[in-house]
């Protein structure tokens, strides 16, 4: 039985995965395959992504290749209840908005004990808990996907010590995904839930963006383009320089901490915005996270020190400071394009989980061999293509003589 919010929402959730369904055409065209052939007949998928209609499309997708879904959210705020409340008219949801710690963990709980074949994660709290509460429940897992960066890390560190049980392809580390979903997806998404929180203009104003990976420099181009003056902070010297020569300013978070007027973590790491960096801020800075976990900003520092706090408006919680300067954060330092917004664009998502869709479907037929895995060239270059084909272009291929003279030494 489904652990929902509000089953009367279920009408307005439908409105949301009816639209983005027109603006998913690969996934569309996948799901398709999977109603034809029926890949996961009988399998039980266990998956915890952020909860909204794009996920549910994909969700949806899954259970046309003939799998028994259970579903639950990754992160206590990014659930959309009446997204929740449709996807329970067809499959099992523990998932709501806002959940508290334990709720959000006894989400997980009886998602993964129904003993999954495959399991699909983002962030790899799904596969944490597998591991740690239910490691009887490991060995019938065939394999895994994972969505983000943050859980691709977690995995890793699994694997070094000896701890993952079964396979897990990485999904984040597809070409169609992270030069799209981590740079476009995120670049567009966390502006979007920023200006939908504050309402305030970017134009003219100084934006900090820590971490200059594909996030963040999605992050930074979409600042730019609205007109603020860029700064990035980095441990990276070679991001760094990167960041220099794409025409921003780099420096220390110590330094960038005084004249920064939005401060963006995207970095995957904790306490990137601390408490030295708090006290030199100005009076309204506004800080928010596009990181997984909500450990780069020290909220949890900031709550202490503070001489008082207060809701300003939705999603937004003023600290004032004992040197009478007050901070805003954002959506409680967790992921503000999905906290305070509705994640990324759909289109950028139709790539993103046609990659997952299609890797879940590779454990099924095929088979991987190691812990870590990547994802299969195929796959990206299926996705690119069909992606390429519902936009209304086509690309040249190789001749044999090219490919011949690509794979010869002796030219």
């Amino acid at each position: 039985m489904s652990q929902i919010r509000d089953a009367s929402l279920a009408a307005e959730g439908w409105k949301k995965i009816e639209w983005v369904r027109k603006y998913m055409p690969v996934l569309t065209s996948i799901k398709k395959e999977f109603e034809k052939d029926k890949p996961f007949k009988d399998i039980k998928i266990a998956l915890s992504i952020h909860l909204e209609a794009k996920t549910a499309y994909l969700c949806e997708t899954l259970a046309a290749g003939g799998a028994e879904m259970y579903v639950t959210g990754c992160n206590p705020l990014s659930t959309q209840d009446d997204v929740a409340a449709a996807l329970a008219e067809k499959m099992v949801v523990h998932a709501w908005h806002d959940a508290k710690p334990q709720e959000y963990e006894e989400h997980i709980r009886q998602t993964v004990k129904v003993g999954p074949a495959i399991v699909i994660d983002d962030g790899g709290d799904l596969v944490t808990m597998l591991h740690r509460e239910f490691p009887e429940l490991c060995s019938k897992v065939i394999g895994g996907c994972e969505e983000t960066k943050t859980g691709v890390n977690r995995l890793i560190s699994m694997d070094k010590e000896g701890a993952l049980k079964f396979p897990m392809i990485m999904v984040n580390n597809a070409r169609t995904k992270f030069l799209f979903d981590n740079r476009y997806g995120t670049g567009q998404s966390v502006w979007d839930g920023i200006n939908r929180t504050t309402n305030l203009l970017v134009a003219g104003k100084t934006a900090v963006i820590s971490g200059y990976g594909w996030c963040g420099k999605g992050v930074a181009m979409r600042a730019k383009g609205m007109g603020a003056r860029v700064v990035v902070t980095e441990v990276d010297p070679v991001c760094a320089l990167e960041a220099l020569m794409d025409g921003f300013s780099v420096m220390p978070i110590t330094k960038a901490a005084e004249i920064g007027d939005i401060f963006v973590t995207t970095t995957g790491c904790r306490d990137i915005i601390t408490e030295k960096e708090f006290y030199k801020m100005k009076d309204g800075a506004v800080l928010c996270n596009a990181g997984h976990f909500d450990v780069e900003v020290d909220v949890s520092t900031l709550k202490k020190i503070a001489v008082e706090s207060f809701d300003q408006k939705k999603n937004i919680r003023g600290y004032k400071l004992s040197n009478g300067r007050q901070l805003s954060v954002l959506s409680e330092g967790r992921l503000v394009n999905l906290a305070s917004g509705d994640g990324h664009p759909t289109e950028i998502m139709d790539m993103s989980f046609a990659v997952q869709a299609l890797s879940a479907r590779l454990l099924v037929t095929k088979g991987v061999t190691q812990k870590i895995n990547a994802v299969p060239e195929e796959i990206d270059r299926e996705v690119a293509l069909k992606k390429l084909g519902f936009e209304g272009y086509r690309i040249d291929t190789l001749t044999d003589a090219q490919k011949t003279y690509l794979n010869s030494w002796n030219v």
